[in-house]
């Protein structure tokens, strides 16, 4: 696909590639392809992409930028609503300061980025007024990368124990970003990593509810299938080079 615009029908083809490479990665270990929600990321891309892609099936839409989604979410919804398409569910996957934290619980339906309390503290009272409480997942650093938003592993708890304050939000599991490397089979071990540290968590208070493993992108998201994600966040494989 061209690093330009992509029109529907290269993106109803692509989407229709990675559904079958989920499938396949799903069956190698037993599982089945719907366990895993496809979260399309639509960075630096269009609103009529974004609603192409809802239009080929796709419900779930991922963003990174506060500013960008601002204005890309209600143009996105009303080029639906104008073709009776339901509106997706828009995930934030991008690194979050807490002056956006109010922008951010209006605009969207899942938060993937929580890494500390104040953060979590702030998105709780903008999340007060929502008819339904405020989905979100924890990040967590792998790699203990300076420049990676995320929670230290040794900290993780900490911030689950935080987190039943948080009444108006609803935590449902972890993400993670693992170091960037040209062989996917390198992130299977922060994978592995990942998917270890939810199930410890799940019998701790307020781990009930940590049944998600958002983790692997268009690079490597085949690997994190087999290691148990049950969400994967694919940019390029679906909209193309930025």
């Amino acid at each position: 696909m061209s690093a330009g615009a992509p029109s529907e029908a290269q993106i109803r083809t692509a989407l229709t590639a990675v559904r079958d490479r989920i499938a396949q990665a799903a069956a190698r270990v037993g599982r089945q392809a719907d366990e895993i929600t496809l979260v399309g990321v639509a960075k630096r891309k269009s609103a009529e992409a974004a609603a192409a892609a809802v239009r080929c099936g796709l419900r779930d839409i991922g963003e990174n930028y506060v500013q960008e989604a601002t204005a890309k979410i209600p143009a996105a919804n009303a080029l639906l609503a104008a073709t009776k398409h339901a509106a997706p569910r828009w995930h934030f996957i991008g690194q979050l300061q807490r002056n956006k934290a109010g922008a951010v619980a209006r605009d969207f339906d899942v938060i993937q980025t929580v890494d500390r309390t104040r953060l979590g503290d702030a998105l709780a009272r903008h999340a007060e007024g929502r008819a339904e409480r405020l989905a979100i997942t924890l990040q967590v650093n792998l790699s203990d990368e300076p420049q990676k938003g995320g929670v230290a592993p040794d900290s993780l708890p900490e911030l689950l124990a935080a987190s039943r304050a948080w009444r108006s939000l609803r935590v449902t599991g972890l993400m993670a970003i693992p170091a960037a490397a040209a062989d996917p089979e390198a992130s299977r071990p922060a994978f592995a990593q990942l998917r270890s540290l939810r199930d410890a968590l799940r019998a701790e208070p307020g781990g009930e509810d940590l049944h998600e493993l958002s983790m692997g992108m268009s690079q490597d998201f085949e690997v994190a299938i087999e290691e148990g994600a049950t969400i994967v966040r694919v940019g390029a494989a679906i909209f193309g080079a930025r």
